[in-house]
Order: structure tokens, then sequence, then C-alpha cells
């Protein structure tokens, strides 16, 4: 078996448990791995101010794969060494375009460093982090430069629903990725989970057999699928579940911590 050098591990449902903790056993886990020299890298639909928050809890420097692979992220230094946006002419399109098929719909957009909503878009993120206070107006307004992604919610449509819906109206010009939250996202096309880690790894010199990677949403399975080794907690998704190398315990029963310390020996 190849041995393992880095670990790539998703946060919400994943290595945080579901009050948004993270175990004394899994804080223990993971700075044995550093130690021992394998990379620890947190791969996350979250913006780079979410994970810093969370990265310093742990004691954690190195780098991160963040806004579901659209950046990758320096969290010793605060650098982005990778940002890839989707365009304001088509973030309009699809504005636009979504409003009129769904009317229902509200907006958000992100751009890693700050948000912006509509009014009517819920008031999801505030007790995340905030370096700027959200903007807010229409989305028109909102896509006056290249973001991150959109971020579309409807009243009337469970998320994992609205994303199928979504998909047909958007097609291959940008991607559509439920990552469990009660909101859809649309990325620029090609961006993934995956795709942003294979760009790290590039840079660190690392292979995808050397990579041993945890998730449990929709959105890890391009990561799990890279990785060596896709590990899914019990708690995942059906479609994690049954695309996953092996399962491990659920994200409140410390399974990363339960992989990591077998890796450790």
């Amino acid at each position: 078996m190849t041995p393992i050098r880095l670990i790539a591990t998703d946060l919400d449902g994943t290595l945080l448990r579901e009050d948004g903790g993270i175990s004394p056993r899994t804080r223990a886990a993971i700075g044995a791995a550093q130690q021992a020299g394998l990379t620890v890298v947190f791969v996350t639909a979250r913006p780079p101010r979410d994970v810093h928050a969370i990265a310093e809890h742990l004691d954690i420097t190195g780098m991160a794969v963040c806004s579901n692979g659209a950046i990758v992220h320096d969290l010793a230094t605060g650098e982005t060494h990778r940002h890839v946006r989707l365009c304001s002419d088509l973030a309009r399109a699809l504005v636009a375009e979504l409003r009129n098929a769904e009317p229902a719909i509200t907006f958000a957009v992100e751009h890693g460093h700050k948000l912006g909503q509509e009014p009517g878009f819920p008031a999801f993120f505030a007790g995340t982090v905030h370096h700027h206070e959200p903007a807010v107006g229409h989305a028109h307004e909102l896509c006056a430069e290249a973001l991150t992604k959109l971020l579309i919610h409807h009243p009337g449509h469970e998320a994992e629903a609205l994303a199928v819906i979504l998909r047909a109206h958007v097609g291959d010009r940008a991607e559509v990725i439920w990552s469990g939250a009660p909101f859809v996202e649309i990325a620029p096309s090609g961006v993934s989970k995956a795709a942003g880690l294979a760009a790290l790894c590039e840079t660190l010199g690392i292979a995808a057999r050397e990579v041993i990677a945890f998730g449990d949403m929709p959105n890890d399975l391009p990561m799990l699928a890279f990785a060596g080794r896709g590990v899914a907690v019990a708690n995942a998704h059906r479609d994690v579940l049954a695309a996953a190398d092996e399962i491990t315990a659920a994200n409140d029963a410390d399974g990363v911590a339960l992989i990591i310390e077998t890796l450790l020996g």
C-alpha cells in the first residue's frame, strides 16, 4: 500500500461535530499527524475567513482548499495562491435566467473575503466570520465584480432538489454544487474540491495515490474519487457512502480521528 503523505478533510459533517465543535481526540489526532510529517489540508465549501478561525482553534497552519475548490489559501500567511472566479457578465446572466425560471429564489454572492446578499436571502451567515459588513442589494448590483460563487435559496424547494432544477438551466456554463447547506452554489466551470486539491498536490509534489480524503456530502465526491483512499463518515449522504473506498465512524464519534490513529500505527 502506498504510504499516505497528505490528509484532506472536509469540515462540516466530517471533521466538525454536529454542534460545530472539534473533540479533544480529533484535535490530538491531527496534531499527531502533523508531528509525524503528514500534511493536513482542510478542503471545504467555507471561505478562507471562516477556515482561519477553525485553524486557529486547532493550532493548524499550512494550506486550505476553500470555497469548494475555487481558492487555495495559505493559513499561515493569509496569502491566496489560487482563486478561480465567476465573471460578472456570466453571473448576471445566470441571475436573470434563474430568476425568470424560479421567481421566488433569492441570491447571495461570495468573494472569499466578503459576502453580499439580497434583502430576502435568509440570515444563514449571521454567526460566521466577516471582515467586512455584508453588502445588501439586488443580485445584479452585487455581481458588479467577479465573484467566487453565487448562492441561491428557494423557500419552496429543498436545496438538493433545487440543485437538480438549476442544473437543467445552467448546463455546462458553470458548476451547480450542493454541499448539504440550505442553499445551492454556482461556481465557475471546472471548480471542484478535486480540482483545488489536485492543484495543491501538484505544487507540493504529492501524488493522488498518497492522499487520503474524508467527506460526507455530494460535493465531496470528486475529492474522494481523486484521492488514493476516499473515506466517508458513517453519517454521510447515501451517494457518498456508496462511492467511498471505506466508511469510518460518524463525525460525532471521531470517525476521522479513528482512521488517522490507524495511519500512525
